[in-house]
Parts: C-alpha cells; structure tokens; sequence
C-alpha cells in the first residue's frame, strides 16, 4: 500500500513507520521535521508539515495515498490540540477519499472490573499528571463519534504503553480495557504499531473503536 502517516516522529508514529516499512508499504511520513526519517528505507519519503498551520497542504498530501494513519499526540502543555489535529488528519482522509486510522486514548475504555467506571471516570485510578492528556482523548472520541463522513477507525491503547519488545502476541477489543491473566493492561510501542498495520491490511470496519493489548503476561520489560 501507499500509506501517509501523520506524526510520524513520534512513539506510536514511529512504531508503525517501522512496522510499515517491514511489511513492504510505502510511506509519507509527515511531522514538523521528519527529514532524519528518510535514513530508515527507500520506502519512506519525509513530509515536513505543520499540521495545525496548514490543513489543506495536509490534505492535498493525502491525496493518491490508500490508506492514512494518524499517531498525532501533542507535547504536553498543549493537550487541547488533540482535536484540531484529529480533526485536520479526517479532513486529509475525507478529501482524499480514503480510510484513515486513528490512534485515541483509553480514557474513555472501561476497566476490567465490570465496576462500569471508565479509565477517566475511576476514582484514583489515573495520576493527575496525565488528567489532561486523557481528558483530552476523552474529546477525541466525541470528536470521532459525530464524524460520519471519514472512514475512521480508531484503536486506543491500554492502559500502559511503553518501550519494549514486538512479541506478536497481543489481542483486539472494543469498550473495555483488554487484560492478561494477571489482570495487567500494557502493550509495548512495538507491538501498537504492528496492530495498527494488521488493522490497515486487515480492517475490521469502518467507524469503529477498538483497543488492543497484550493477552498474555508482560515480556521481561516489565520486570525492570
């Protein structure tokens, strides 16, 4: 596939570039500055763009691509981005007339514990340091529920997301945090971006939201 990846420097958008790359996809990764990207292969040519300066030129780039994947995120202090951004990186795919992947939040997944709560919603269960990102992806998936036009499909991570191995061994959900047996909730950066790619060969449908996490307990990243 001809793919264009909007934020493509960061964690997530770094993982799935890897992962795209690997499988033989072609790439425009786009970021402020992605010039170091074009190192990583033949397959990948840098897009330097402002996302929220210029969402037409977003557009126009989306333009003879199959398939876009948003991995934006904004630095912290500027969590309100979050649904500009979203919102420009659908407009790209809308334009284009393509499906767009989505990576969200889990603040709006529901815990494991059938307490009903949400990972937001739960008493304690977040520390306040990250309230605003997630209140911010909170306002990312309403902003994606009253988008009806872009073939969106969102995959939100659990509730850890850190560095670690590609194991392959990770299963899909939807509303609810998705656990191992020892009732933990995380999945490498690794292993975010080949789920992002199963799904962009493989999709599941368009307007939905799904998680994903590893099923079985943590590789030996986790012990440190």
């Amino acid at each position: 596939m001809k793919i264009i990846l909007f934020g493509a420097t960061g964690d997530a958008g770094g993982a799935a570039l890897q992962a795209a790359v690997a499988r033989g996809h072609q790439v425009t990764a786009v970021a402020r500055r992605p010039q170091a990207l074009a190192a990583i292969s033949p397959l990948v040519t840098p897009l330097a763009l402002d996302l929220l300066a210029e969402p037409q030129a977003a557009a126009d780039a989306a333009a003879g691509h199959d398939l876009a994947i948003s991995t934006l995120r904004p630095p912290a202090g500027r969590e309100p981005d979050m649904v500009p951004l979203t919102r420009t990186a659908l407009a790209a795919a809308r334009q284009a007339g393509i499906p767009v992947l989505v990576t969200g939040g889990a603040a709006t997944l529901k815990l494991a514990d059938g307490s009903g709560h949400t990972v937001l919603s739960a008493p304690g269960f977040l520390p306040g340091s990250v309230r605003p990102i997630a209140e911010a992806c909170a306002a990312q998936d309403a902003l994606l529920e009253a988008e009806t036009e872009a073939q969106w499909t969102c995959l939100r991570p659990p509730a850890m997301l850190t560095e670690g191995p590609q194991t392959g061994s990770y299963r899909f959900g939807t509303d609810t945090l998705v656990t191992d047996a020892k009732g933990n909730s995380q999945i490498s950066f690794a292993d975010f971006g080949a789920a992002l790619l199963d799904l962009a060969e493989t999709p599941r449908g368009i307007r939905q939201k799904l998680t994903v996490a590893w099923g079985a307990p943590a590789p030996a990243l986790a012990a440190g």
